[in-house]
């Protein structure tokens, strides 16, 4: 069989443990036999992170903005522990963090679903994608602690020296303060990332912030996100058939709840941390849930969205068998082959994309499953396959 050509490559980033170990069984069994793959190689390992002094994170961020697509493997973000496990000169920040940074992205999370795991809330039907904006807010807070009676305010001094003062508490005892910061510039390049990627998967947006408490900060979102959308996006909306539309975010849950899925769901930062995790959780697993990054400029980078499962590579490590779920891992690529194939016009790589996710599927659902599935599954005398026999069943289908 002649292997399929690519005009253009993917940046591939590598990365850790046991996710690294899968991510080399997916390109021997599953894309290098049938795709000539053309790649530009990051290597994300913490040891050659630490050898570059983060170097190779940035410059892997920028082959994304130079190619517009890229694949990555799940990488550790370090602590202390694993600052001396590693012997690391210091403790590098999250490549993600980095790289969300550089390509001023907003990422979008999505369960796979496929029959047999079936999730917690019964009348979820399709899948339900969150946007989660990925600057500011509590994830770059400033807070103290107030130790007695006394006041906080807001201040903000203009470059001019004019200031402008806003009370916070007048505190009669000891508290605690928090204050919070986003950037108009991040949040149109959120909202324009939103409605781009609905009118890229054909999926009604809604967005969602608590406008009617926090009548200033989470407004300011709300008005963005109208006046972007009325100006730039609702012709194009209209003509592909879907809807953008704005709720309160305790309207939302409860909507939510209610729904059959089927829709993108945007979500501040804090909201879309929490969000996704219960989203991925109630439709069954994080080794089942896609992760893409994507830029206001449209470049995407393909991601699972869970980490390099530490516990299975040392078992992998002493020899011991694992049955690691690869899934995510194999629809990040997928994901990004399709992406690449889109841009290039190259039909036969988009072809063999959704044939690789339907083998991978159709796996599941025949009752050939890793671990983590069948103990959740309600198919009746499932198969538990190790990590590279699952991969090694999947080839067979594809």
């Amino acid at each position: 069989m002649e292997k399929i050509k690519m005009t253009t490559p993917i940046v591939e980033m590598d990365g850790d443990e046991m996710t690294r170990i899968l991510w080399k069984m997916i390109k021997e069994n599953l894309l290098e036999p049938f795709i000539d793959l053309k790649t530009e190689y990051y290597d994300l390992g913490l040891e050659k992170r630490n050898e570059t002094n983060d170097q190779v994170t940035v410059d892997s961020a920028l082959a994304t903005k130079k190619y517009g697509v890229a694949v990555k493997c799940a990488t550790i973000t370090p602590n202390a522990a694993r600052v001396e496990e590693y012997g690391l000169k210091e403790m590098w920040k999250s490549p993600n963090g980095t790289i969300r940074a550089i390509l001023d992205g907003t990422v979008f999370r999505t369960p796979i679903v496929v029959k047999g795991i079936e999730p917690c809330v019964k009348n979820w039907k399709k899948p339900i994608t969150i946007a989660r904006h990925a600057y500011g807010d509590v994830y770059k807070n400033a807070e103290m602690k107030i130790p007695g009676a006394g006041k906080v305010e807001l201040v903000y001094t203009a470059q001019d020296g004019t200031q402008t003062r806003e009370l916070v508490h007048q505190f009669d005892g000891p508290g605690v303060v928090q204050g919070m910061h986003n950037l108009c510039g991040s949040i149109e390049s959120f909202a324009r990332s939103c409605f781009n990627y609905a009118l890229d998967t054909r999926q009604t947006l809604w967005f969602a912030t608590k406008d009617t408490i926090s009548k200033k900060y989470d407004h300011t979102f709300k008005d963005i996100f109208q006046e972007i959308f009325e100006k730039e996006y609702k012709e194009q909306f209209d003509a592909a058939g879907i809807e953008y539309f704005y709720t309160l975010i305790d309207d939302a849950v409860a909507r939510v709840m209610k729904s059959e899925g089927g829709y993108i769901w945007a979500c501040k930062n804090y909201d879309g941390d929490v969000m996704s995790d219960m989203i991925s959780s109630a439709f069954g697993s994080l080794a089942m849930m896609t992760s893409v990054l994507v830029s206001p400029e449209g470049v995407y980078e393909y991601e699972a969205a869970h980490g390099t499962v530490q516990r299975h590579y040392y078992k992998h490590l002493k020899g011991e068998e694992t049955s690691t779920n690869s899934v995510a891992t194999i629809f990040a690529w997928t994901g990004a082959l399709r992406k690449r194939g889109e841009l290039d016009q190259n039909q036969a790589l988009v072809e063999f994309a959704n044939k690789l996710e339907k083998a991978t599927i159709d796996t599941i659902e025949s009752g050939c499953m890793t671990k983590d599935l069948a103990l959740i599954t309600t198919l009746e005398h499932p198969t538990v396959l190790n990590s590279e026999d699952f991969i090694k069943e999947i080839a067979k289908k594809l």
